[in-house]
């Protein structure tokens, strides 16, 4: 028996885990601060083992859904820090409140969350943070009330995102006049049917020129919310705007969310590396 080749296997295995510990995802909660809202809001910041400040990276934002906050995504899918490692970006989880939808809300001074995280949030990352200041180096996707908000402010703030994706989104609002705390931010539908009419991400695709934004979204044959990104699709098609659409086997679960985020993942890295 060679004893030396057993010595070996588990020193060998420790060194290769050590390794894998050193060389993992950074994951910090910070404290950013909103002057539209005057009010510090927390967001978790992934950097990928390889980040440096003599490198630029490219940023990935990632929004809950509602009821959620930014610790959601690492909570709930461990697995997400991960693909900073393996496409080499850095991950922010953005905090929309509790049912913020990620709109300037007319009805309520305290609830920006355009403002925020489609320009202050950006703004401070790109101040603390080793990043391509850039849309080419910039995406948004997001799950459910979060997928209406990464595409709605990818949408309106093309000259901040170059890439966009959702997971489940609610992509027409106007089927929920009475949940998911939507009348809180934008007041009764009965009373102000232009505000959901104008801020449903189905109804912003004129917004949008061939080529001008790459998107990608998906949705759970079985979820709710399906018929809606059915009919987003349509519309796209019917504009003549590129974008990868896929309907997989699944609900309106993390389980579905946490499978999804892979896939996206790389459209959003080959996005980064100019890959068409």
């Amino acid at each position: 028996m060679n004893f030396k080749k057993l010595l070996f296997i588990p020193l060998f295995t420790c060194l290769a885990v050590c390794s894998f510990k050193a060389n993992a995802a950074t994951v910090d909660t910070v404290l950013t601060h909103s002057a539209a809202m005057n009010k510090d809001i927390k967001a978790v910041v992934i950097k990928p083992a390889d980040y440096s400040n003599t490198k630029k990276f490219p940023v990935l934002y990632l929004l809950h859904g509602f009821s959620g906050n930014y610790s959601d995504w690492v909570k709930k899918v461990p697995a997400v820090a991960g693909l900073a490692d393996t496409y080499h970006f850095i991950i922010v989880c953005a905090d929309g409140d509790f049912a913020g939808w990620y709109f300037d809300s007319p009805a309520v001074k305290e609830s920006q969350y355009e403002t925020y995280v489609g320009t202050e949030l950006v703004n401070w990352v790109d101040k603390h943070y080793s990043t391509i200041a850039d849309r080419k180096g910039r995406a948004i996707t997001g799950l459910s009330m979060g997928g209406h908000g990464a595409l709605y402010l990818a949408f309106k703030h093309l000259d901040k995102f170059g890439a966009a994706g959702s997971m489940s989104g609610a992509v027409d609002i106007r089927p929920f006049p009475d949940s998911f705390g939507i009348e809180r931010v934008l007041g009764k539908y009965s009373e102000h049917p232009d505000r959901w009419e104008q801020n449903s991400v189905v109804n912003l695709i004129y917004l949008l020129k061939p080529n001008s934004l790459a998107i990608t979204f998906d949705v759970g044959y079985d979820d709710f919310l399906y018929q809606a990104n059915q009919e987003l699709h349509k519309k796209l098609l019917e504009r003549k705007v590129p974008h990868d659409y896929t309907v997989r086997p699944g609900a309106h679960t993390w389980e579905y969310w946490g499978n999804s985020i892979n896939y996206q993942a790389l459209f959003f890295s080959r996005f980064f590396n100019g890959i068409k």
